[in-house]
């Protein structure tokens, strides 16, 4: 169908849940981007934009079939993840003079959300211009959070392509609460390969450092003289998986991703402070290989509800969460 902005929509049936639930997928298109997202998870299950030449390719890595999503749950594929996207220690943390129990889904801490995270949930879905609004009700006590939340999720194109995802939440009592959208991207091509190589610019002038457990040790390094040192394009390679401080406002791109065999550009703006990179060496080739993707996660930092010298996550009764990630497409000449 076509709406009354420039955006072409359709919906169609994308699989049934073992309890009879129905999931839809949603295709937007709109100045040679066409995305299609998912009601199961949020999951955007393909991002699809044309090369130097104009050669049109996937290059957001996803499934072919909701059975698929349902198996490889542990990359989070292309998934709006929550509660609290990436990981709190001890799977627990302390809001106003209460200790909070959170499910242990990574070891002895929580990650993503838990067991039965928003990338498991089946969403509502209505038309809005340009695209499609997702929504949810999150019970109070769900994976231990506190606080029965109400949350939106609008994918739109904006008028040159680029994909917006605007988040609101509001809640009935003080929680905690981080979203972020878990794509990863190949500019090659989604079948490609390795993403390694593509180069990579991100606006931060330090990074969280982690643990063992990849967990911030809460203090702040400089990239300066390190491998994270990004503020100018270079290659990606391996082993990444950290949490960047964005010296950006939502204004400038906080990150841009490059590849030349294509041409393609990829660049992602965000209202969040942080952006979490994520190689993904460890995957095992079911169903991608190792380095498949580049994640780029735009989030608060992680740990932040046991973190009180990190940006807050708090949300409180009468406030509103509101977060915005725009990624643009566009391509670079040769030379």
């Amino acid at each position: 169908m076509e709406t009354g902005s420039n955006t072409a929509m359709r919906t169609e049936h994308f699989g049934t849940l073992a309890d009879g639930t129905a999931v839809h997928r949603w295709t937007l298109e709109r100045d040679g981007t066409r995305v299609r997202v998912l009601t199961y998870g949020g999951i955007v299950q393909s991002v699809e934009v044309p090369d130097r030449d104009g050669a049109r390719a996937g290059i957001a890595l996803g499934l072919p079939d909701l059975a698929s999503y349902q198996e490889y749950t542990g990359p989070y594929f292309g998934a709006l993840v929550g509660r609290y996207a990436n990981r709190i220690g001890g799977a627990s943390f302390d809001l106003d003079g209460r200790t909070h129990h959170l499910t242990r889904n990574e070891g002895r801490n929580h990650v993503h959300g838990g067991a039965r995270g928003f990338d498991k949930r089946v969403w509502d879905a209505r038309e809005i211009a340009d695209g499609v609004e997702l929504s949810l009700v999150a019970a109070d006590g769900e994976e231990g959070f506190p606080g029965r939340l109400e949350l939106t999720a609008a994918y739109t194109l904006d008028a040159d392509g680029a994909l917006r995802i605007a988040y609101r939440a509001t809640t009935d009592a003080p929680t905690v609460l981080n979203l972020t959208n878990h794509t990863y991207w190949n500019l090659a091509g989604a079948e490609s390969g390795s993403a390694l190589g593509q180069r990579l610019r991100i606006a931060a002038a330090s990074v969280t450092p982690a643990d063992a457990e990849s967990l911030p040790t809460g203090e702040f390094l400089p990239v300066d003289g390190t491998r994270f040192d990004f503020r100018e394009p270079k290659p990606v390679s391996k082993e990444y998986d950290h949490n960047f401080v964005l010296d950006t406002d939502g204004a400038a791109p906080a990150a841009e991703l490059y590849d030349e065999g294509s041409g393609r550009v990829l660049t992602v703006t965000t209202t969040e402070p942080g952006l979490q990179l994520y190689t993904a060496d460890h995957f095992d080739g079911r169903p991608f290989g190792p380095c498949a993707g580049i994640a780029l996660e735009t989030q608060h930092f992680p740990d932040s509800p046991n973190r009180p010298e990190f940006p807050s996550t708090v949300l409180r009764p009468g406030e509103e969460y509101v977060s915005t990630t725009v990624y643009g497409f566009s391509v670079r000449r040769a030379g």
